[in-house]
């Protein structure tokens, strides 16, 4: 968790790209685009609003991912800067949304090894999680290689899985909901996107602050985004475009359309290889969460019990209703972000020019964080308000209904919590300047 040393840093800029091209290069992404077909939206309506949603969600993380270089440190150890002792909440929301993910990704690893290795669906979980683990436990740079060579092994098989979705046609062309039902179902599917490149943003600066601290910002955003961005809008797509047979047959219907045989036994490869991989990053991250809340714990032991939590989701997810269960699990684990990132991008304005080494590895020691409040209050209050404007399977917000099932909780989640943590940290601000522990004094500023 601490600073990497400006001696030990190396990396490529392009890495920055591969590293965010792979892990979406799984099934759960192409699962996601079905649901702009479950929602009643036509191709092209869905498509724009997939290709809105997930450039939108994904320009945080392109931006996180420079501060990386800058600090050496990963997103929720940096985040100890204005949440202080109160980190713990966001630390451990984290790793429950890590261990989320695992199981939405791990879902349909474990029917392609399940497939594959014709063996129980539950064995198939297990092979998919003990090998992810392993990865996670092994870091930051087996991650960046494997997703290297993942992204040009995956990109091959995903570009005859595309062909063949495009040679079996029948593709959803019109939209079954019409009038403020459609516009409705096509801001929920633009917040559906959203939520997928925007859930990386807690993670983005782990694996970029191993990288020089004179590498250019503007080069490590663009290839992030572009990772993202590429990777999502093509899986997303896939997934829209097959639909109708891949709504309810996931890994079967794969490799259904790829005509079983070799190319059948590829894309379960495929299948199962890209969720180890996307896993991974969660395990490694959601470990990284824990040891910044204070938690003295071993990565890998943490990152055992998360994988052992995501075995359950799974079983849970694929019991039934996998489509509800799916949505509701994708955007409940990327809500808490937007309030998160309006508070630690307030803070960095007034904090990045005067962040200094000495400064970052006082972090290190939980008895010198400041007590944080104003960062919890504006995390609080923004989920808050959110909740109204919430459209899951578990919660219909009002102001949802009133907009025909339009999402909008994300964009007010980041404004209110904006608001109040600016209020928040000026009024504290004026206050630290007179405490007497100079050392908390700099790390509240």
């Amino acid at each position: 968790m601490a600073p990497i040393p400006e001696d030990q840093r190396y990396g490529s800029t392009r890495r920055n790209f591969t590293v965010w091209f792979a892990p979406n290069m799984e099934l759960s992404s192409v699962f996601t685009g079905t649901l702009a077909f479950t929602l009643g939206l036509g191709f092209w309506p869905g498509f724009i609003a997939i290709v809105i949603g997930v450039i939108l969600g994904a320009l945080p993380v392109g931006l996180l991912a420079t501060w990386g270089p800058k600090t050496g440190m990963g997103q929720l150890p940096l985040a100890r800067l204005p949440f202080g002792k109160t980190i713990s909440v966001p630390a451990s929301i984290q790793w429950l949304s890590a261990v989320a993910w695992d199981g939405l990704v791990g879902l349909f690893g474990g029917e392609g090894a399940q497939l594959l290795f014709h063996v129980p669906f539950a064995l198939g979980v297990i092979i998919v999680l003990a090998l992810e683990g392993v990865i996670g436990y092994l870091g930051y740079e087996f991650i960046h290689q494997l997703q290297g060579w993942g992204s040009a092994i995956l990109a091959v098989l995903f570009v005859v899985l595309s062909v063949r979705i495009l040679q079996h046609g029948n593709f959803p062309m019109h939209n079954t909901v019409h009038g403020g039902a459609a516009i409705g179902a096509f801001v929920l599917m633009t917040t559906i996107a959203f939520s997928g490149s925007f859930s990386w943003a807690s993670y983005a600066a782990d694996y970029s602050r191993y990288q020089k601290k004179t590498t250019p910002s503007s080069s490590i955003f663009l290839w992030t985004l572009g990772g993202l961005a590429v990777s999502y809008i093509w899986m997303y797509a896939i997934g829209l475009a097959g639909a109708r047979i891949l709504v309810n047959q996931t890994a079967a219907g794969v490799r259904s359309l790829m005509g079983g045989g070799f190319l059948g036994v590829l894309a379960l490869i495929a299948v199962v290889f890209g969720a180890i991989t996307s896993n991974a990053m969660n395990d490694y991250s959601g470990s990284l969460a824990v040891q910044a809340g204070g938690v003295k714990m071993k990565r890998n032991w943490s990152a055992l019990i998360g994988t052992v939590l995501a075995f359950f989701v799974i079983l849970w997810i694929h019991g039934g209703n996998t489509s509800g269960k799916f949505q509701n699990a994708l955007l409940f684990s990327a809500y808490w972000i937007a309030p998160f990132l309006a508070v630690i991008l307030i803070d960095w304005h007034y904090r990045k020019s005067s962040i200094e080494p000495k400064t970052l590895l006082r972090l290190m020691s939980f008895e010198n964080l400041s007590p944080g409040w104003p960062a919890l209050v504006a995390l609080v209050v923004g989920f808050g308000a959110m909740v109204p404007f919430m459209n899951t399977g578990l919660l219909r917000g009002p102001a949802a209904t009133a907009l025909h099932g339009a999402d909008l909780s994300f964009y007010v989640g980041f404004a209110v919590a904006g608001v109040v943590y600016f209020a928040l940290r000026k009024r504290e601000s004026r206050r630290s300047r007179g405490v007497a522990n100079p050392v908390a004094a700099e790390i509240a500023m």
